[in-house]
């Protein structure tokens, strides 16, 4: 079974267009676990719109604290899941996979306004200490709606900690003995999607507290391409599997551009792929692709060297 789980700002899956793109994710990912963010969808709704997305898949929302249904956690056999406490902009819950694989999850869509989302810390202060988290595995994932730092932002102006919603955000977290998860991916998980005035930020965040780390220690995020949303989805994989004894990565060696045929081989091979990146996904697919030519280059030019050596 998939050790996979996510959380995703759809922003608005009660839009019939984002149904079959979402349910084609889904399938794709190979994912047992996960929740949906901003969803705006209304409780009298909810089965319907599921039986689209995710037919065969279990589901429970926060209807019962906001009758747009901020929050959706879905899931499926063998996993069980338990919920704890939910509230405007959190829902918390026990995740048991087959009786072994235990956590507690929350997921988080937070309120745009400050002021509101001072509700969260208290929401989470609360559960830790009535369910006594800080000594248990606890993931917290979800749309936070704020940087923790300047360098969140890409615009060069935020160069300083805004001394209250930066500050409150990252005072909190430590109140909370959460930080966050290794993660691949993008630093900015949102955009504006404005090609004149584009921003971006990290709003996004899988967080752990340290019995996460001594439960799970090869777990890591993913933050992945936005597709129809303009959030990144993220991927928690809490089984990373580690290199083997003996392998070694690729490395590509500056000297072979240097060779009389990497122009017209790499990019013969480059081109053969598609010519233009469609995403970050299909750029990386492409540089993989190519590593056999580069492989062959870098042979040639050692077997060359060798032979001068002899000579």
């Amino acid at each position: 079974m998939s050790a996979k789980a996510f959380f995703w700002n759809v922003c608005g899956l009660n839009d019939s267009d984002k149904h079959q793109p979402v349910k084609k994710w889904l399938d794709s990912q190979q994912v047992f676990f996960g929740a949906f963010l901003e969803t705006h969808i209304k409780e009298m709704q909810l089965n319907h719109v599921m039986s689209k997305v995710c037919k065969d898949w279990s589901f429970t929302s926060n209807h019962a604290s906001d009758p747009d249904g901020r929050i959706i956690i879905i899931w499926k056999i063998p996993a069980t899941v338990t919920i704890l406490h939910q509230s405007r902009q959190s829902l918390t819950c026990k995740v048991t996979v087959a009786g072994t694989l235990k956590f507690i999850f929350t997921a988080i869509y937070a309120a745009n306004l400050a002021s509101d989302r001072a509700d969260i810390w208290v929401d989470l202060l609360t559960i830790q200490h009535l369910l006594q988290l800080d000594v248990c595995p606890w993931v917290v994932g979800g749309d936070f709606n704020q940087i923790i730092h300047f360098a969140e932002h890409s615009n060069p102006s935020v160069n300083h900690l805004d001394p209250h919603p930066m500050t409150d955000f990252r005072n909190n977290l430590t109140l909370l003995g959460l930080f966050d998860l290794r993660f691949l991916g993008p630093l900015f998980t949102w955009s504006n999607k404005c090609p004149t005035l584009p921003i971006a930020k990290k709003l996004d965040h899988f967080l752990i507290n340290h019995p996460w780390i001594a439960s799970h220690p090869h777990s890591l995020a993913s933050f992945l391409a936005p597709e129809i949303s303009d959030h990144c989805p993220a991927i928690l994989d809490l089984v990373v599997d580690l290199p083997r004894a003996g392998t070694k990565p690729f490395k590509f060696y500056n000297f072979l551009t240097k060779h009389p045929d990497f122009c017209q081989l790499a990019g013969t091979d480059w081109n053969q792929l598609g010519g233009t990146g469609l995403n970050r996904s299909h750029l990386c697919w492409k540089l993989k692709q190519i590593k056999r030519v580069l492989k062959k280059l870098n042979r040639e030019f050692s077997q060359y060297s060798r032979e001068s050596k002899r000579n």
